[in-house]
């Protein structure tokens, strides 16, 4: 007899998939089924389950299937009554001591998917342990209850918004005379900091915030192209800075007060220094392997251990649970504080941004100006290849060879200096354009495949944009054409 199979399959932080294609109904319920199964064997099921949803199409109906499976497996629910951010899902689970929690959201992909986060009983994504014992149980049958459990509606925003209230210096922003521009991109962060902001007298321009499902064609991710109304409205208000949150607001974005993006990497790098500096808080620093190395040297100067870790927020948590950490953070953006949760957050982190300008007396193009002074100029940029299985793993097999005898490789005429491969090929190369500079980035390039589709990632940081195009071009044409430039 063959084997059952289903499309659903746990990843970095839960299951995705497009909507009315493999999002299904049924495959929710074989994703709630495994929930169930998973919070029977190993949490205290008694202490209930709490469900989020945000704005994407279904994800309403979808969290009442869930909260649906769950009851009906004797486990007590409360679900959101309204648009609920993935953050505040998770302090929900975390401060009604829940057994875990399910977020209806598909995050920042495109308005035709659809997702099943799950979130742990300390508030934040699922430990890889925890997330691989949720993919064993797929497929396998829920014992029903003998009586199914109440399913409850609550608000979780108003606890979670005093939260923030209480975490931020809210009267010195509004001393500071800033200005800010909120963009919720069509998410569930809508209203959220605007309405922080409001009331504590501060001024600010809120866009994009209305309900729409199909996110007026753009992608609810924190990323040139789809900042580009951003960037406008920020000049044309005359704000001091645009704060923008992902489609469930866990994941930050921002832009200066010209209009420039501030990449999640400056702004890692910035709350990374302001807590040190400023705030003097105790703990470690972690990042992701793909993420700025400016962060190394604002955690060396400052006497701290610096953790690198696997990309995927999770590897965040793991070792925000394991050990004291204080900040974490990847390259999209996702940047936990743990004094506040051991999950990403990107409306505290927009509020925070805010602190930082009225501590420091800057806009955000000068904290900028002041990090890059002080800790060398950082320049990133990453380029997403769909490209066919077999180009990719051709890719991964060469790049992976150089290891051997890299001092006698190049790659963009640059020497090979060393090779680490963590989560991917990463090469560190001996970059010409470095010599004389004071402080200069180091030049690395990392080469990561995608585990589920046909795609390569590559990215690249260096001491200047020309340096970046000019790695991230011989990168790719390695990958096409199998020189290394």
């Amino acid at each position: 007899m063959a084997e059952t199979k289903t499309v659903v399959k746990f990843g970095t932080d839960g299951w995705r998939g497009v909507i009315a294609d493999d999002f299904t109904y049924a495959n929710v319920r074989v994703a709630a089924a495994a929930i169930a199964n998973y919070v029977l064997a190993h949490e205290d099921a008694k202490a209930g389950v709490c469900i989020g949803w945000d704005t994407r199409f279904g994800s309403r109906s979808f969290a009442k299937l869930v909260a649906e499976v769950l009851a009906g497996a004797g486990i007590p629910v409360q679900i959101a009554s309204g648009i609920t951010p993935t953050p505040a899902l998770s302090y929900a689970v975390r401060e009604r001591k829940a057994a875990g929690g399910v977020m209806i959201t598909s995050s920042h992909n495109p308005a035709e998917w659809n997702g099943v986060k799950y979130k742990a009983s300390y508030g934040g994504s699922g430990k890889p342990s925890i997330m691989a014992s949720i993919e064993s149980y797929l497929l396998k049958p829920v014992p029903a209850a003998e009586k199914a459990a109440a399913i409850c509606e609550v608000d979780f925003l108003p606890e979670y918004v005093a939260a923030l209230e209480r975490f931020v210096d809210l009267k010195a922003i509004k001393a500071s005379g800033y200005r800010f521009l909120v963009d919720d991109m069509y998410g569930a962060g809508r209203g959220v900091i605007s309405g922080i902001l409001a009331r504590a007298g501060v001024p600010c321009v809120e866009i994009r915030s209305e309900v729409n499902p199909t996110f007026l064609g753009i992608n609810p991710e924190p990323i040139l192209p789809h900042i580009k109304a951003t960037q406008e409205a920020v000049v044309a208000e005359r704000c001091d800075a645009g704060l923008i949150t992902d489609g469930d607001a866990d994941r930050i974005g921002a832009v200066d007060e010209h209009g420039n993006v501030v990449d999640a990497h400056r702004i890692f790098s910035i709350l990374a220094w302001w807590v040190l500096e400023r705030k003097r808080w105790p703990g470690e620093v972690t990042r992701a392997f793909n993420t700025t190395k400016m962060i190394d040297r604002i955690a060396a100067k400052y006497g701290r251990r610096l953790n690198e870790h696997g990309i995927g927020f999770k590897y965040v948590v793991d070792l925000m649970l394991e050990k004291e950490i204080l900040i974490g953070g990847e390259e999209s953006g996702g940047v936990g504080i743990s004094r506040h949760l051991p999950e990403r957050d990107g409306l505290l982190n927009s509020l925070l941004l805010a602190n930082v300008m009225a501590d420091e007396k800057k806009t955000l193009g000068e904290l900028v100006a002041a990090l890059q002074a002080e800790f060398g100029v950082h320049e990133y940029g990453r380029v997403d290849m769909h490209i066919n299985e077999e180009l990719k793993q051709s890719a991964i097999t060469r790049a992976g060879a150089m290891k051997d005898g890299a001092g006698d490789k190049k790659l963009a005429g640059m020497k090979v200096l060393r090779v680490e491969t963590l989560d991917g090929i990463k090469f560190f190369l001996e970059n010409p354009a470095s010599a004389g500079k004071e402080n200069a980035a180091e030049t690395w390039l990392l080469l990561r495949a995608s585990g589920t589709e046909p795609l390569l990632r590559v990215y690249c940081e260096s001491c200047s944009k020309e340096s970046v195009e000019k790695v991230l071009k011989a990168a790719q044409e390695f990958v096409l054409k199998g020189t290394a430039g």
